[in-house]
């Protein structure tokens, strides 16, 4: 046998023997090891899924071979690499420290691994443990939902990750409170309107910042007016009726002059719907016009109407306004009232000022 077929005879006879030590080390089989604080690895390391760990083990001028192996497995002996994986490297095997990195750590990666060394023609053992840990996923949500009011909801939401993530729902609406569940499931039970909107299921185990997903819930509602008062027009003017309704489908709206339905084109009507708004425009009140009108909201779940007036009022005239206003100027001559001397020149300069607003208004009249 030549010198170079014995250094590798001896260094795969090394290799085994640092692997038969490992095996016995994990089967429970002491493994004579002299200095107990000898070989010292590190403790156990914690990196990121995807990130570089380096298991370091320190050494001194006693050590003639030295090893790492995954469980039973050898990754390196020496400066020979026996893995075959890529992601393993051989970072440092000074007299002090014999290192590797494993890289783009992933969790099958997770577990025991041992420094092994020979001194003196025995066998010592160091070992630490690899901890991955893995950003929190959602892998599984509910979709959105809609139901009618007065139904049951119930929510759920799946996450994996390392350390095993927490998962919480919330309702999103400025009156919801802090969380609404802090399980994988979220129950509601008899939901009202208020409890539409969005829930967010948030995943967290402290490795990345917290994942979170939305669900929709659309909860469904027949019509309720809110607001439909009556309204007080001169003839001739511009008169609007207004109808207000929520409801989730939006309503349909419907005018009703008694008995009677009002449409679009009718001639002197129009009438404009939204989805929460309807109303009803005359652009040129006549005395048929008035009287009791219907607004009628309706959807899939049901219907409601509110009934209004449009009522006449007098529209107030030049000699009403002239009049108010010369009383306006009339000084009062009752018990305590102070007499000016000069209060009749006064009430000329007023009456003088007054005679153009007068005129105006009369022009704009006829």
């Amino acid at each position: 046998m030549n010198t170079a077929q014995a250094k590798m005879h001896s260094s795969i006879s090394w290799a085994i023997l640092a692997g038969m030590a490992a095996l016995f080390l994990f089967q429970g089989v002491p493994v004579r090891s002299g200095d107990a604080a000898f070989p010292k690895a590190m403790d156990n390391v914690t990196v990121r899924q995807g990130e570089s760990a380096t298991l370091r083990c320190v050494v001194d001028n006693r050590v003639t071979r030295v090893a790492w192996l995954n469980r039973s497995s050898i990754l390196y002996a020496g400066n020979d690499k026996w893995c075959l994986d890529s992601r393993v490297l051989l970072l440092a095997n000074t007299k002090t420290q014999y290192s590797i990195q494993i890289q783009d750590v992933d969790v099958f990666d997770e577990g025991p691994y041992t420094c092994s060394v020979q001194t003196d023609n025995h066998p010592k053992t160091s070992r630490v443990h690899l901890i991955v840990q893995v950003s929190p996923q959602i892998t599984e949500i509910s979709s959105d939902i809609s139901i009618n009011e007065g139904g049951n909801v119930s929510l759920n939401c799946m996450a994996t990750g390392r350390p095993e993530p927490t998962i919480t729902w919330r309702h999103i609406s400025p009156k919801a409170v802090g969380f609404v569940s802090e399980d994988e499931y979220l129950e509601i039970t008899g939901i009202t309107r208020e409890q539409s909107g969005e829930y967010e299921c948030s995943a967290t185990n402290d490795v990345a910042t917290p994942v979170v997903r939305r669900v929709k819930v659309t909860v469904n509602y027949p019509p309720y007016i809110s607001n439909a008062k009556s309204t007080g027009v001169p003839v001739g003017q511009k008169g609007i009726l207004q109808c207000e309704a929520s409801a989730v489908p939006s309503a349909e709206f419907q005018w009703y002059k008694d008995d009677k339905r009002l449409v679009e084109g009718q001639k002197g009507l129009k009438v404009e719907s939204k989805a929460f708004f309807s109303s009803l425009t005359f652009f040129n009140v006549s005395e048929q016009d008035y009287g009791n009108y219907t607004c009628v909201a309706s959807n899939q779940l049901g219907n409601t109407n509110a009934s209004m007036i449009l009522y006449e009022i007098s529209e107030p005239t030049s000699s009403a306004l002239f009049q108010e206003t010369t009383t306006a100027l009339t000084p009062w001559k009752g018990p305590g009232a102070v007499h000016d001397g000069n209060n009749g020149a006064s009430r000329r300069a007023g009456c003088v000022w007054l005679l153009p607003l007068l005129l105006l208004h009369l022009l704009l009249k006829f």
